[in-house]
């Protein structure tokens, strides 16, 4: 099932069941991909609705940060709340030894032999981890085997 479909059935079941919190987190997500796709003026593909989820969890993580510094417990609990809802539509997060693999892999195909090659490798990879692993995550792996050579 497609992630938009999914979207629109967990809708409808939040609307039956009164979960207004999920309705609410859902029908921003679906106003946000269809504001996306009048903007490309065409329907999204899986990918970069994968992206735009990818960006509203991001969001929530950096909105979650800031009200902790302002000590604003009960917005913290509302932005995590949210949070938890959306990591239901994304992907199985990568293990960090499947991101190695995949790491080491991109390194081979692009004989990559220093931080030189660090772009090109983060664009071979960015779109194999879309949505499983954060892009600082990614980058941080990339740096260190590169360093390491």
């Amino acid at each position: 099932m497609q992630l938009l479909d999914k979207l629109d059935q967990d809708m409808k079941d939040a609307l039956r069941h009164g979960e207004r919190l999920k309705l609410s987190v859902i029908r921003l997500l679906r106003a946000q991909l269809k504001n996306t796709a009048i903007q490309r003026n065409r329907e999204l593909t899986e990918d970069e609705v994968l992206s735009v989820l990818s960006s509203a969890v991001k969001m929530r993580k950096e909105a979650i940060e800031k009200f902790q510094e302002g000590k604003r417990q009960d917005l913290v609990e509302k932005e995590q709340a949210e949070l938890d809802i959306l990591h239901g539509y994304l992907p199985e997060p990568l293990s960090e030894e499947e991101l190695f693999c995949l790491v080491d892999e991109a390194m081979r195909e692009l004989e990559a032999t220093g931080l030189g090659h660090l772009g090109a490798v983060m664009k071979h990879i960015m779109p194999r981890v879309k949505g499983r692993v954060e892009g600082g995550v990614v980058n941080k792996m990339v740096r260190e085997r590169l360093q390491s050579l």
